[in-house]
């Protein structure tokens, strides 16, 4: 991975310049993104339709599809996400409505996700406002001041198990239920995630009735769990990598860690599809606005840009050991690198 603190990163624009730079890739493409829509959400209900009969015939092979309908979902969910920057459609309600019915079947509140979305792209690499939908973190000398219980929590919530396991199937089939973190914030909170829930549910049921209850949870839990710890993955080492920047609000600014604190995951072209592209997220949290289809055009326009904070997927495993920020020596650390340091 390259630092932008390195001489020929540090050579590129300021990250304001990048802005005006990009402006040109942020208009969407109403037949662009119609076919986006149309080519992710037809083969989904098809192969989902497909899983349902197939466990007639055995559920082996139900399960043989469950990888191509758990990324399609992911896809649905990065449509849904793109949505939310008003990034998919020119037009505002259009982008609303949209991700409102793409959240009944990812099963997340459309409104509730954009505004905890949106303060995550507004705090990122924040040391001041974190919390805000992102992966809970701590400095190498919180970690130190906390007592023996809560350094065994934290130490719990950081383990790949947890983060890629308990946790996307709590965030997904528990968590969006209510508006948590936004109770107090307005109706519209509520009324967003009660309606996904009932819109939910009663999809869930006429498809209990028609096909009974256990196929469709042996089905649709799989291919929901397998979206949720793939997106998950792609949120982690999007902002969980070694030269990740973070600081306080007194020397942080929005447009420097946009891309100071977000990484350039490069995938496969048939990863990058199913995934909208959104590895390329230095990009993104510089200029949210960019439909993901588009992002390509950006890296093509600016090649430069493809070695900010690369990763490729086989570093990722090795990132999930990092879990402290070290202010010293600005970058993530393990928790046997900090233990060291402090020795």
């Amino acid at each position: 991975m390259q630092d932008l603190h390195e001489p020929d990163a540090a050579a590129s624009p300021d990250p304001r310049e990048w802005t005006k730079r990009l402006a040109e890739f942020r208009t969407p493409r109403l037949s662009r993104s119609s076919w986006e829509l149309a080519s992710t959400l037809i083969p989904f209900m098809a192969v989902f339709a497909a899983m349902l009969f197939a466990v007639d015939v055995g559920y082996y092979v139900a399960l043989l599809l469950t990888p191509l309908a758990g990324l399609l979902l992911l896809r649905l969910f990065i449509i849904q996400h793109d949505c939310g920057h008003e990034a998919f459609l020119k037009n505002r309600h259009g982008n609303k409505w949209v991700g409102r019915a793409i959240g009944v079947l990812t099963l997340t509140p459309y409104d509730c996700w954009q505004r905890s979305h949106a303060l995550h792209h507004a705090s990122t690499g924040n040391l001041d406002a974190r919390g805000f939908g992102d992966v809970d973190t701590l400095t190498v000398n919180e970690y130190m001041s906390r007592g023996r219980i809560q350094r065994l929590f934290y130490r719990l919530y950081r383990h790949p198990i947890v983060l890629l396991g308990f946790g996307p199937a709590y965030l997904f089939l528990l968590r969006h239920r209510l508006p948590i973190g936004l109770m107090k914030a307005g109706a519209i909170y509520w009324i967003s995630a009660l309606a996904t829930n009932a819109v939910s549910a009663t999809i869930l049921i006429v498809l209990a009735l028609l096909f009974g209850a256990g196929t469709v949870a042996i089905v649709f839990l799989p291919v929901l769990l397998i979206a949720a710890s793939t997106g998950v993955w792609l949120f982690y080492v999007q902002h969980q990598f070694d030269e990740a920047q973070w600081d306080y609000r007194e020397e942080w600014s929005f447009h420097k860690y946009a891309m100071l604190g977000s990484s350039y995951l490069d995938l496969p072209p048939m990863l990058s599809w199913f995934t909208g592209n959104i590895g390329v997220h230095h990009v993104h949290h510089l200029m949210s606005r960019i439909p993901f289809y588009r992002l390509p055009d950006v890296l093509e326009a600016y090649p430069e840009l493809r070695e900010m904070n690369r990763i490729t997927p086989r570093q990722t495993p090795r990132l999930f050991l990092l879990a402290l920020y070290d202010e010293k020596r600005r970058r993530l650390v393990s928790f046997r690198e900090a233990k060291r340091a402090m020795a």
